[in-house]
């Protein structure tokens, strides 16, 4: 009797050993993956067609702003003045937010059994948060467009770079916190998580890729990464914490 009980402890020891080394490997995997993808998505556009036309569609209900398909540069706002470019596609968005849904998941499980069929709902969530982030980006857009807005010393492509850093992060945490179900009772800490995936997708991969040859225009990216996620993080995390003491 002993016997068999140390054989079960052991078991189950071995056991979860074996479930944190696979969710280690499986997310490894998955990091790899996006790492590569993002390399050619972003060197070539491959497949950003997927999701630049739903967006382009979403942006014309919420704007009322026709586009019109043009070959070689993407949808052309009717009066001429705007386009949605392959660039537009918000890539980046949906590699990132499928990233930290699919390593939540999995650290979330970290001591069980961890199969692939998580993987296709994953891929839809992170698909529609980035339509809809990308939609209300645009719409931000044309009416920064429309208004002629200003930032005294920023200029227009700095100005652009600052909104999308921001709509593109408010949503990840927001995507964050709904697909959220952890009963801890710090969300403060919680919302590191997503930091830390926008930071080693955003930063620590174009770091490995050597972008960083690119001189001043890189770090000048870089600044502007590093800094605006944190303006928007920290009202964000402290008002979680208020809702949970107040809860």
């Amino acid at each position: 009797m002993l016997h068999q009980s140390r054989f079960t402890s052991w078991s189950l020891r071995h056991r979860l050993t074996l479930n944190r080394c696979g969710t280690l490997v499986l997310g490894l995997a998955l990091f790899t993956i996006t790492s590569y993808a993002q390399g050619g998505f972003v060197s070539g556009s491959t497949g950003a067609d997927g999701a630049l036309n739903p967006t382009t569609a979403l942006v014309e209900l919420l704007s009322g702003r026709s586009f019109e398909f043009e070959s070689y540069t993407g949808y052309m706002s009717s009066d001429r003045r705007f386009v949605i470019a392959v660039s537009c596609a918000g890539v980046n968005f949906l590699i990132t937010s499928f990233l930290m849904l699919a390593l939540r998941f999995l650290w979330r499980r970290r001591f069980e059994k961890v199969g692939w069929s998580f993987l296709p709902l994953t891929a839809v969530l992170a698909y529609v948060a980035t339509v809809i982030a990308n939609a209300v980006r645009i719409c931000i857009a044309l009416e920064i467009q429309r208004r002629a807005v200003e930032i005294e010393g920023l200029s227009a492509n700095q100005l652009h770079r600052l909104e999308g850093i921001v709509v593109y992060f408010a949503f990840l945490l927001l995507l964050f916190v709904f697909t959220d179900r952890s009963q801890s009772t710090n969300p403060r800490r919680r919302l590191l998580f997503p930091l830390v995936v926008y930071y080693a997708t955003t930063l620590g991969i174009p770091l490995l890729n050597g972008s960083f040859h690119q001189g001043s225009p890189f770090w000048e990216h870089f600044v502007f990464v590093l800094v605006l996620p944190l303006i928007v993080f920290v009202p964000f995390a402290l008002f979680c914490g208020y809702r949970r003491q107040q809860a």
